[in-house]
């Protein structure tokens, strides 16, 4: 405060006769003084009068009302010895709370017995609050094998720590020292340095392989609620509703969440004392947190913003994050523009809001969740599933090996080890699980690498007129999602949709930007197969009752489209015809449009198609003609399925049998030797189908726990994953009477590069426990 005021010339500390260098410091110490009792008695009940203030415009308010507390806090000051202008004011708050931040910062770091001791004093009180028995606080973490000191018959709890889109190969790749760089003998460290000392020691590191849809909405359904049966794509339409699914989307999740909790007769793998944190789904759980089914609900208690408010409610806390929230917004805009001007391809557009929604993901939401996972183990809860989804969203952009997601590993490796050391603190001894739902896979955008959309092929094989420039298909990526909700926006009732046939596409509904139409390119001469006599299909599971994703009104536009409906999921397109009500067949397609599926199946952007055939059952088209009949593994030709490795066929056959999978489903090529695909959406780094890394997640457990599968195979299946997980969580309730303890910190402490900790306040705000402050990698 004494440097500040002898810098700004609005700000003052002394009477305008001047004053002695005494009298001026007794006057900033008392100013200061005044500012933090200020900050600590009247910020939280300004964070609670503003529950109903969107999250980002809270994190603007904050160095606003700093400035506010500082003036009220000049004005106590006897003889008008401190003042300050408003807007000087607000610099004089920020600096002070930034420097306050930094300063306990620093001296956490560098003082890890304090920093220990300070846990257990905050882990003994919440105890105490809590109504349990007395204990002693617990110093330090006991010896492998023991539990802590008065919670003798208490089962260890699990904290499952989901890594979105990271891939198996990935990961391992980022668990092994990395070969030396010029001028230097010795390999560089891995990238993840935390998760390389448990691996091999504590944890086992294996491979599981998604479903068709390789995506969270899909994955993270069945890991958590046991069922993703019906979920063909991250955005699908359904027929017998007029509705278009978004898995993103509150209500859209919130109704996928009722059908598999239907379907699999249980509220979730955290129904019994869990809690779930920046998740698209609750798994059952009472404590959420930032939870994308629960953002549509009202009241107090339930909206998924709660979280933020928790984390916020801490002056310290929002400075630092809207501090390294403009700092990765800079960092974005200049990694995309070394991208540029270095003409790196792949590459995106990443200007616009993107920044900001990337900044979102890889700070704001990921200090948030970290917060909210601490204050669960300091509860003592029993089971914590928790997304980080910072990886996911800059891979999208990136690319999914760039030295752009190399940094955000490195975070997200610093965030595990501060979970990790809070957890030496809990009541209970814990267990990390860490996981993914998918991983990513390279590569051109469709559209970038042939110069039209899939929908514009769509289109010429309809015979309908093609815009003359493609535009930008909109990415699924869920932060754009949670960010909305952050914001507290209404959520977005049209995705960008292929316009009505016979006209080009236009409005906010449009994929594609149009110059004018042109005429369509002429057919492809092959003859198409002649039409076949319709026979009467086998009946599929009755769908699910109508939800209430989308308006009347939208449903009836959707239904009276007479042309194809074009939506692309990652690599993965669905083509559906909603003037019909039921599933088309192939045979009824080449009776409609002859050139249709010739078209796509021999373009070399596309890798197979999924029809039903009213004789041959569900059918793969490819090139050059070849078929795979699914039904009977009848062959013709070499099948289109072959590049897509083992399981490709069982995992397109399940996906046949949903209810409202599209007409047409379209999976584009794979090239195994470079191992990229054509992403349907504005994304170098996509996920959605098949091919490559995208469809090959990873499983990192306790070696102490039972091995995912008897025999050693592979996992398959985001089901399979859930039953696993039960089954684990069952093995601790088991080993209440004998705990394991996993003495996970010994080898992570050996790290040569300090993490950023500082003193952790548990807080409970409603049905929303965190912690605060929580200080990450500063530097960021």
């Amino acid at each position: 405060m004494l440097a500040l005021a002898g810098i700004l010339p609005d700000f003052r500390l002394q009477s305008a006769d001047g004053d002695s260098t005494t009298r001026i410091a007794v006057t900033a110490a008392s100013g200061a003084g005044a500012f933090g009792v200020l900050s600590a008695l009247v910020w939280p009940a300004l964070v609670r009068a503003l529950l109903l203030v969107p999250a980002f415009v809270l994190g603007l308010l904050v160095f606003f009302l700093n400035g506010s507390l500082l003036l009220v806090a000049l004005s106590l000051i006897p003889d008008g010895r401190g003042q300050v202008e408003p807007e000087t004011a607000v610099v004089v708050a920020a600096v002070m709370s930034a420097a306050s931040s930094a300063t306990s910062t620093a001296l956490a770091v560098r003082d890890d017995g304090a920093y220990r001791r300070r846990l257990a004093r905050l882990a003994y009180r919440r105890h105490r609050r809590g109504g349990l028995p007395g204990a002693p606080p617990w110093r330090g973490r006991p010896a492998a094998g023991r539990a802590h000191p008065g919670a003798p018959d208490t089962a260890p709890g699990t904290v499952f720590l989901q890594l979105d889109g990271v891939g198996h190969d990935l990961l391992r790749a980022a668990l092994r020292e990395r070969p030396a760089t010029r001028g230097r003998v010795r390999p560089r460290p891995p990238l993840m340095e935390t998760l390389a000392a448990w691996e091999g020691t504590t944890h086992t590191l294996s491979r599981w392989r998604t479903d068709w849809s390789s995506q969270t909405g899909a994955s993270q359904l069945g890991i958590l609620h046991g069922s993703n049966e019906d979920v063909p794509a991250f955005r699908w339409y359904e027929k017998d509703t007029g509705e278009l699914m978004i898995s993103n989307r509150p209500t859209s999740a919130a109704e996928l969440q009722r059908r598999a909790a239907a379907r699999a007769g249980h509220p979730g793998l955290l129904a019994e004392d869990g809690a779930s944190r920046g998740n698209l789904f609750t798994g059952g759980a009472d404590q959420l947190a930032l939870v994308l089914s629960v953002a549509g609900r009202r009241g107090r208690h339930n909206r998924s913003r709660a979280g933020y408010f928790a984390y916020f409610s801490d002056p310290a806390n929002a400075t630092r994050t809207a501090g390294s929230f403009v700092a990765e917004v800079c960092r974005e805009i200049g990694q995309s523009t070394r991208a540029k001007l270095r003409r790196e391809r792949p590459r995106v557009r990443r200007g616009g809001l993107y920044p900001f929604i990337r900044a979102f993901a890889t700070v704001v939401e990921r200090d948030v969740v970290v917060a909210a996972v601490i204050g669960d183990m300091l509860a003592g809860r029993g089971a914590v599933y928790a997304d980080l989804v910072a990886y996911d969203e800059v891979a999208h952009h990136s690319g999914p090996y760039s030295r752009d997601t190399h940094q955000v590993l490195r975070r997200l490796d610093r965030s595990i080890k501060l979970i990790a050391k809070a957890a030496r603190h809990a009541p209970r001894d814990y267990r990390f699980v860490l996981l993914s739902d998918h991983g990513q896979t390279p590569g051109e955008t469709f559209a970038a690498q042939y110069g039209l959309t899939l929908e514009d092929l769509v289109r010429a094989g309809c015979g309908l007129p093609v815009p003359r420039r493609a535009g930008r298909t909109r990415s699924g990526a869920e932060a754009r999602a949670a960010a909305r909700v952050a914001l507290h926006r209404p959520e977005e009732t049209h995705e960008r949709e292929q316009a009505p046939a016979g006209a080009p596409p236009a409005g906010p509904d449009a994929t594609a930007t149009t110059a004018g139409p042109r005429p369509a390119p002429p057919a492809p001469t092959a003859t198409p197969p002649a039409a076949e006599p319709v026979a009467t299909l086998p009946a599929t599971a009755p769908a699910e009752p109508p939800s209430t994703t989308t308006t009347t009104a939208e449903s009836q536009r959707r239904r009276g489209r007479s042309g194809p409906l074009v939506l692309g999921s990652g690599n993965l397109g669905l083509i559906s015809f909603p003037d019909v009500p039921h599933r088309l067949t192939r045979e009824e397609i080449d009776r409609r449009h002859p050139a249709l599926l010739h078209a796509l199946a021999e373009h070399p952007g596309i890798g197979f198609l999924l029809v039903r055939s009213a004789r041959h059952g569900p059918v793969v088209l490819g090139a050059h003609g070849s078929e795979h009949h699914l039904a009977t593994g009848h062959v013709v030709g070499a099948s289109p399925l072959t590049p897509f490795g083992p399981g490709a066929a069982e995992a397109v056959l399940r996906t046949d049998g949903f209810p409202h999978v599209a007409d047409i489903m379209v999976n584009s090529a794979y090239d195994p030797r470079t191992g990229e695909v054509h992403a349907f959406e504005d994304q170098i780094g996509s996920h959605g189908g098949l091919g490559g890394d995208q469809s090959h997640a990873f499983l990192l457990w306790p070696s102490e726990l039972s091995p995912p599968t008897a025999d050693s195979t592979e996992l398959v299946g985001a089901e399979h994953v859930h039953q696993v997980l039960r089954r684990w969580l069952a093995e601790a309730d088991r080993s209440a009477s004998g705990h394991w303890t996993a003495d996970l910190l010994p080898a992570a402490e050996r790290l040569a590069e300090p993490v950023d900790e500082s003193p952790i306040t548990p807080r409970v705000t409603g049905a929303f426990s965190t912690t605060e402050p929580v200080t990450q990698d500063k530097s960021r």
